[in-house]
């Protein structure tokens, strides 16, 4: 495929709730948008999913903007035709800026699927209609509030709770939320907040019957994360420390981990992902697709992601209606703690153009 333009927008959608985890409380989700027209006359999409601040990862916003127009898009378009699959070799020359790099990556797929007449999950390796939803829970004002906010999922149907903790909020709403709901499939996520002399704390996690901890310490601590793991019983799930499959096969060689969380935005697309799910596997390793407060353009890519075999845990891939009152796409409706995977081609949702128009606080187009 030849790229004839390239469009890049930032938009703002309010969150129907603040969402507060270890590293800040977001009201709304800032994300850049990625359209791509071609000669052949399609057009692909992908969001971006960076945060508007460099706190989760250092990628935000306005410097994915900046690093796409000035240097990556130019190499793309140094290549004349090219295809979604060539991306990553072409790109590799820029160091990170794996969420910058996955955006156009996934762009150019939908394009070139749409030309295909094929879908997202066909293409990547489906062997799903219906993937289980889970739900990620920010840290709470109070346990009252975080019962009650539980207990809407719950009924809603969601399949998994995923608890969002850091010190001082931690053993008590994982007890709490396990008194009331003890048979429910329950984890923990602290986005790195906790250190290796916390040890002795997370050990009273064992107790709850959580199905994992998710990223407790620092992304670069694979060793603390591997000496965590042989004095605790709940498994230890890694999230930021996984950012290519090198990292992730380090860090099974390792035995810092026995379980992944793959976020195709943090690995730098979905075949980097597909790549790391055949290694977990290969390996026996347990592994789910996590959420980045996507739109329903990431998350109709992250549906399909979550319906190859290995994704054997219910993911972050929850219904429009768990952050925002309308999407930018046709929304995704839970049914029985299930999505379902698109099978239109491409991505295989349908754009709300209109309603994007409202939302943009920027807009620059970019000719190959």
């Amino acid at each position: 495929m030849k790229i004839k333009e390239v469009e890049l927008r930032i938009i703002e959608l309010p969150l129907v709730r603040p969402f507060r985890t270890s590293f800040g409380t977001q009201l709304n989700r800032e994300l850049l948008l990625m359209k791509i027209a071609t000669h052949e006359g399609t057009e692909g999409w992908a969001e971006c999913v960076a945060m508007s601040e460099p706190l989760y990862s250092p990628e935000y916003t306005f410097a994915c903007q900046d690093v796409i127009e000035r240097f990556l898009l130019p190499k793309i378009f140094e290549q004349g035709d090219v295809l979604a699959e060539e991306v990553s070799s072409l790109l590799k020359p820029f160091l990170g800026h794996q969420m910058s790099k996955a955006a156009i990556e996934t762009a150019l797929l939908d394009a070139q699927l749409k030309l295909e007449g094929r879908s997202f999950g066909s293409y990547l390796g489906s062997t799903k209609e219906l993937v289980d939803c889970g739900v990620s829970v920010g840290i709470s004002s109070s346990l009252d509030a975080l019962v009650s906010e539980v207990s809407q999922y719950v009924h809603e149907g969601y399949r998994r709770i995923k608890l969002k903790i850091e010190p001082g909020w931690d053993i008590e709403p994982v007890r709490t939320i396990r008194d009331m709901w003890p048979d429910i499939l329950l984890q923990v996520d602290a986005n790195q907040a906790y250190t290796r002399s916390d040890f002795d704390l997370l050990k009273q996690l064992d107790p709850y019957d959580l199905l994992l901890i998710e990223q407790p310490l620092d992304e670069h601590d694979l060793l603390g994360h591997a000496t965590l793991a042989r004095q605790i019983a709940t498994p230890v799930c890694l999230d930021e420390s996984i950012t290519s499959l090198e990292s992730a096969r380090d860090a099974l060689a390792l035995k810092a981990t026995t379980i992944i969380n793959i976020k195709p935005g943090r690995v730098g697309g979905y075949l980097e992902s597909v790549r790391i799910h055949d290694l977990c596997v290969e390996n026996d390793i347990q592994v789910w697709c996590g959420g980045m407060l996507e739109t329903g353009i990431g998350r109709a890519a992250n549906v399909a992601l979550a319906s190859l075999p290995g994704f054997t845990l219910p993911g972050d891939t929850s219904a429009s209606a768990r952050y925002f009152e309308r999407d930018i796409t046709d929304p995704f409706i839970m049914i029985d703690g299930q999505l379902r995977v698109p099978t239109k081609p491409g991505i295989g949702v349908d754009i709300d153009r209109n309603f994007i128009e409202d939302l943009t606080k920027s807009r620059k187009v970019i000719t190959a």
